[in-house]
């Protein structure tokens, strides 16, 4: 494949990219991919103040034209969501990638210990408003025009942890309707996972609590991940490269499951 291709094939000058849960971490660092490959962005996340700083250093990693628009809003509710996507399409015209990596983990240890209400909440939003912000991009834009869709999942999906339990499960409930989604909505939308193993952000920060490098020891490449990593494979996947990619969950996790572990 010839490099001009190649680039071309990567360049997302002229589409327009929501991104959840943006204003750190892993949706930060996807925003700042998307951006600089040329697309417009929209970032989300609960809390105005910390969006609002996150947008403001986002557009300098922005290529040509490409503009960043904060949208406050809670992923949870469905007004929320239905603004995110109409303010979207009234500011830059499309809604051509979706990005959903709102995720949130109040539930630690076992299952037989589990507060219900904490684990409704958790799969409301790790897993319902997921589907909420699909169907309100479906119905906004990418039904009639097409669009590709990645879900932020992780390896907790993909194998029992027992101290995130269910976190585990909501992020298994979302591979399995990513799988759902792509068969449902293909061939005009592509719907596809990435599994990340512990990345160094603060929502992973209980997981490292012994330290980074006795947390890292287990993983074949000895280090944990970075947003960055994840951020470069969801460029990948929404770019016209990965075109005849679809409901696939892909592991980004330095090897970890590959030693049989977690």
């Amino acid at each position: 494949m010839s490099e001009a291709r190649t680039h071309h094939g990567m360049d997302l000058t002229g589409r327009t990219a929501l991104v959840t849960g943006a204003s750190r971490g892993i949706g930060k660092a996807v925003a700042a991919e998307l951006l600089r490959r040329g697309a417009n962005v929209t970032i989300t996340a609960r809390k105005p103040e910390p969006l609002v700083e996150a947008a403001r250093e986002l557009q300098t990693a922005a290529a040509g034209d490409a503009e960043v628009l904060a949208l406050p809003g809670n992923a949870g509710d469905s007004d929320s969501r239905g603004r995110a996507v109409a303010d979207t399409i009234d500011k830059f015209g499309s809604l051509d990638i979706l990005i959903n990596n709102t995720g949130i983990n109040p539930v630690y240890g076992a299952l037989m210990d589990a507060d219900l209400d904490a684990v409704k909440k958790l799969f409301d939003t790790n897993v319902v408003a997921t589907l909420g912000f699909v169907q309100e991009a479906y119905r906004g834009w990418m039904g009639e025009h097409g669009g590709a869709i990645v879900n932020v999942a992780s390896v907790a999906g993909l194998r029992s942890t027992g101290v995130i339990a269910a976190y585990g499960a909501s992020k298994a409930a979302l591979i399995r309707l990513t799988e759902e989604l792509a068969w449902q909505l293909g061939p005009a939308i592509r719907v596809n996972a990435v599994a990340p193993g512990v990345v160094k952000t603060k929502f992973a920060e209980a997981l490292v609590a012994a330290g980074e490098d006795a947390a890292a020891s287990v993983y074949p490449m000895k280090r944990l991940g970075t947003p960055e990593d994840v951020a470069s494979l969801i460029g990948f996947l929404v770019s016209e490269e990965a075109s005849w990619i679809t409901g696939e969950t892909i592991r980004v996790d330095g090897g970890l499951l590959a030693t049989g572990g977690l």
